[in-house]
């Protein structure tokens, strides 16, 4: 049996509630007309491949090329990271921009647990990746298909290039809250953009948090239902989205406490546009014994990872710091998707050539939990959680469409020179389902009064012992030996007072012979006449003798003049 074991109590309680943090971000992190001019030659890249291996072109029909068809000169964006047609799985790839066939060296990543292939059945594409400082070491990730291939070339090159545009001008190229939020209401309330704190995510551009307690007033709701939450309108812009970055329309939203960083690229809930969306929310506060009950942290004090979120400690925060921590120490510069170190910068190929072949090695440690991180990081003892049901609902509805559009376009007219399209818009509630908080907390299995209790729970079955009996032995054996001892030492002592007082009295009654002192007036104090005889004499004068006593009782006398009778005749015989 463990003594350090932990039982768990579930506690639920009706009471108000405080409201958590919703953060809403949009699934296109930056308005792609804004984007053009810094994309403009990545995206012709693109759709060159797409076109060469595909056979896709605008305004063309879909006619499939060969390889040899495209006579371009190549880019840096090829010369970095070369798209490459792999046959059959054999070690021979062909360079889509060059149509020139070259050995694979190194190692062959598949990026999907399954290979899918697409166009010709013996074509597979992907990339390869070889370290700058020596070519022959590479590595081909290749995926099911074309698209997820393109897709993740085009990501790599997409954080290459804002990695070196300035925070405030991805800001501004991102999306406002003007431009997100419609409508926005609260616990029946009317709110706005003043209610909503603005951070940039470096995946999703501009993201909003409502409730977010950065004024150092967090909301309240004293009534559960859809109609006492959180209710906005969101305006996606569908035709804004980048065609390459992402394939899917809507708006990521993700509920957390104020002091909890969002990471809604990993744990984000997806809401979709022509929809209205509504989450239910129960929350859970949940309690953990730390040590030496399991292996938690408080406050993350005792990990060796920097916090580089500025946000309560959790799991999550310090497997990404680590991370970087790692990618800044082994590849000389910091991942794009992560917040950076003091004294560090985000890679990018003009400075760092070899960060993607650093970058990617390094991830696979990652996730083969060979870096360490995941044995450094700790799960955080204390922790606020808001399960979520979610349900759907076509909106707006068909017979209401029409007037609802007109309004919504309307409110919006002064900044928008076109009609809404149901599509452009996502509607979304937050809201309580009730208002019991579930309070889950761990206790001590085992403390002293309950190890009391089991010990004499044993010695009553086993030995049929009582806590009195338990008592008597203690007395027995522990006081009862302890004031004999005790009574011994008092004793020795006793006797050597004894003595060491006679010894005192002899030499005391050795100096009364002498007449120096009275032992009956020895004295400690101040001298006295009598102390004072002990005081040297001077020299050559006779010590003083004390005159022998002359008392009269001492002399005896005669009762009677004359010898009685019976006396003489005792003298005759």
């Amino acid at each position: 049996m463990n003594y350090y074991s932990a039982s768990v109590s579930v506690t639920v309680q009706f009471q108000k509630l405080p409201f958590p943090a919703v953060t809403i971000c949009n699934i296109n992190p930056y308005k792609y007309s804004a984007m053009k001019e810094y994309l403009a030659e990545l995206d012709k890249e693109t759709k060159k491949a797409l076109e060469t291996f595909y056979g896709f072109s605008e305004g063309k029909s879909k006619v499939r090329r060969s390889v040899d068809d495209w006579n371009s000169t190549g880019s840096d964006f090829f010369e970095q990271i070369p798209l490459l047609k792999v046959e059959d799985f054999s070690r021979t790839a062909t360079e889509l921009h060059s149509g020139q066939k070259r050995k694979i060296e190194g190692s062959v990543f598949h990026k999907d647990s399954s290979i899918v292939n697409s166009g010709d059945s013996n074509d597979i594409i992907g990339f390869q990746l070889c370290d700058a400082n020596n070519s022959s070491e590479c590595a081909l990730y290749t995926f099911s298909s074309g698209v997820n291939a393109i897709q993740e070339w085009y990501k790599l090159h997409y954080m290459n290039i804002m990695a070196q545009i300035p925070l405030e001008i991805k800001e501004k190229l991102s999306y406002s809250a003007e431009d997100l939020l419609l409508t926005c209401y609260f616990d029946g309330l009317s709110c706005d953009k003043r209610h909503f704190t603005r951070f940039h995510h470096p995946l999703h551009g501009n993201c909003y948090t409502f409730n977010s307690g950065e004024s150092g007033t967090i909301l309240s709701t004293s009534t559960g239902g859809s109609e006492y939450g959180l209710h906005v309108v969101l305006y996606i812009d569908e035709a804004d989205y980048n065609p390459f970055l992402v394939t899917s329309t809507g708006a990521k939203i993700m509920v957390h406490d104020q002091n909890e960083y969002p990471f809604i690229e990993d744990i984000g809930t997806e809401i979709e546009t022509a929809a209205a969306t509504s989450i239910g929310m129960h929350f859970t506060q949940s309690r953990k014994l730390s040590k030496p009950y399991s292996d938690c942290t408080e406050t993350g004090a005792d990990i060796p990872v920097e916090n580089l979120y500025n946000k309560s400690y959790s799991l999550q925060i310090c497997l990404h710091s680590c991370f970087q921590k790692a990618m800044v120490d082994s590849c000389g510069c910091a991942q794009y998707a992560q917040p950076l170190p003091a004294g560090a910068e985000y890679c990018n190929y003009k400075k760092n050539p070899n960060w993607m072949y650093c970058y990617y090695r390094l991830h696979e440690k990652f996730v083969k939990e060979q870096l360490g991180c995941q044995q450094i990081c700790k799960d955080a003892c204390s922790f606020k959680e808001w399960a979520l049901t979610t349900s759907i609902a076509q909106w707006p509805s068909i017979v209401s469409e029409d007037w609802m559009l007109r309004v919504l376009s309307w409110d919006k007219g002064q900044k928008l020179n076109k009609k809404l399209n149901k599509t452009d818009l996502a509607n979304l509630m937050v809201f309580y389902k009730d208002l019991n908080e579930r309070f889950i907390s761990e206790n001590p299995a085992n403390t002293l009064v309950i190890l009391l209790s089991n010990f004499g729970g044993q010695l009553g079955l086993w030995m049929s012992c009582s806590v009195v009996c338990v008592i008597e032995i203690v007395e027995v054996f522990f006081i009862d030996s302890l004031s004999i001892v005790l009574r011994r030492q008092w004793q020795r002592a006793k006797k050597w007072w004894s003595g060491r007082q006679q010894g005192r009295a002899a030499q005391a009654s050795d100096v009364e012979r002498q007449g120096h002192e009275n032992p009956a007036c020895i004295d400690e104090d101040l001298p006295t006449f009598t102390t004072a005889l002990r005081l040297p004499l001077p020299q050559d004068s006779p010590l003083p003798r004390t005159p022998p006593p002359n008392y009269s009782t001492l002399r005896l006398d005669t009762a009677f003049t004359e010898q009685l009778p019976d006396t003489l005749e005792l003298g005759q015989h």
